[in-house]
């Protein structure tokens, strides 16, 4: 993944792993059906890799993840999965 050391720190904090790694490709089309408005982990995780990539330091980073909700609240739930 490209950026910064300082944007890539930063999403290791929310992660737990280097963003950018793991399985690519387009996700499936949804159906219908309360699951399928579901966000899953590997999207959040994608998201916030897209993001830090067209970032500028840690801090745009940080803002846009946050405009995005994806950056979990106190309870460890980002408001994108709720």
């Amino acid at each position: 993944m490209g950026g910064s050391l300082e944007v890539r720190e930063f999403l290791m904090r929310y992660d737990g792993a280097e963003a950018g790694r793991g399985p690519g490709g387009v996700p499936s089309q949804r159906s219908g059906g309360a699951e399928a408005t579901r966000v899953s982990d590997d999207q959040i995780r994608r998201a916030r890799a897209a993001v830090a990539s067209g970032s500028f330091g840690a801090q745009d980073c940080e803002q846009l993840l946050d405009m995005l909700g994806l950056i979990p609240d106190d309870d460890g739930v980002p408001p994108v999965q709720r």
